[in-house]
């Protein structure tokens, strides 16, 4: 019998206990696999994503498939991105019990090197997903990238991440995760998460961020033009622009010149500037 919405049984403590022992499941720092196994939260996380019928939904590290089953409740399909091969097999299992798996499409890669052609004709709509710490930041860009026809998103990273990648220029933590975000979506905090509601319990908070898509800045460059200045900005952080572009521009004197052209005080640093602002300097390059 397919189950939806509310009445969906979701893996709880217990449950997900049972299924590491019949997979002789190590949780690994290297995966970064911290299992969720509240119910409560999942349902939290589909209810603050938007997650509506006619969604197409990418879930990146599924796991033992405790959100993926809150999501296929909601959404009309769920192509789940798993790396490790154990887990993947398993996933189709457990949400068979419920009845859903013609929901359900399962791809066993690593979510960086994810394209469109890998995901059986489906176009996701949404990212929703909780990412390993170690690999959030670049997980988020490359699908943002890679995947067009993402509208909005919803990930629960680590606090710090979090904070990061919904940084404002002025920011203390405001650096390259929150510009290249901003260049494909608006970026903000969608509310913390308590540490016991992963299992194993991981020595760090958690943190929602939601991400909507919207054109990038009108430029003449490309974006890869654009990231480069970027990244050349905050390299030395606590250099001028002036300074810190000299390698990127070929002297600090052409550095000056460009950030001029582009209306931008040479004597400011990176994290003063918005994403605008780095795609001015970026069609000024010599």
């Amino acid at each position: 019998m397919r189950e939806t919405g509310w009445m969906m049984r979701l893996l709880g403590p217990a449950e997900i206990r049972i299924l590491a022992n019949k997979l002789d499941l190590r949780p690994t720092k290297r995966l970064g696999q911290n299992f969720v196994i509240d119910a409560g939260t999942v349902r939290r996380i589909v209810r603050v994503a938007g997650v509506e019928p006619d969604d197409v939904v990418i879930e990146v590290g599924p796991g033992l498939g405790s959100l993926t089953l809150a999501l296929l409740a909601e959404a009309r399909h769920v192509v789940a991105v798993e790396i490790d091969p154990v887990l993947a097999a398993q996933l189709p299992l457990t949400v068979a019990d419920r009845g859903l798996d013609d929901k359900l499409t399962v791809v066993g890669a690593d979510a960086m090197k994810i394209s469109p052609s890998d995901l059986a004709g489906f176009a996701p709509t949404a990212l929703v997903a909780n990412l390993p710490y170690n690999v959030a930041v670049p997980v988020v860009l490359h699908m943002l990238q890679a995947l067009p026809s993402l509208r909005k998103g919803l990930v629960m990273v680590q606090s710090e991440v979090a904070e990061r990648l919904a940084a404002g220029p002025g920011s203390k933590v405001y650096g390259v995760p929150s510009v290249k975000a901003a260049w494909y979506a608006d970026v903000r905090r969608a509310g913390p998460v308590g540490r016991t509601v992963f299992w194993p319990v991981p020595n760090v908070d958690s943190g929602l961020v939601s991400l909507t898509r919207r054109e990038p800045p009108p430029t003449t460059v490309t974006r890869e033009e654009v990231f480069a200045v970027v990244d050349a900005a905050f390299a030395q952080r606590r250099k001028t622009l002036r300074a810190a572009l000299a390698g990127w521009a070929g002297s600090p004197a052409l550095a000056e010149t460009a950030l001029r052209a582009a209306g931008v005080d040479p004597s400011e640093r990176g994290e003063q500037l918005d994403v605008h602002a780095f795609a001015r300097i970026a069609e000024q390059k010599p």
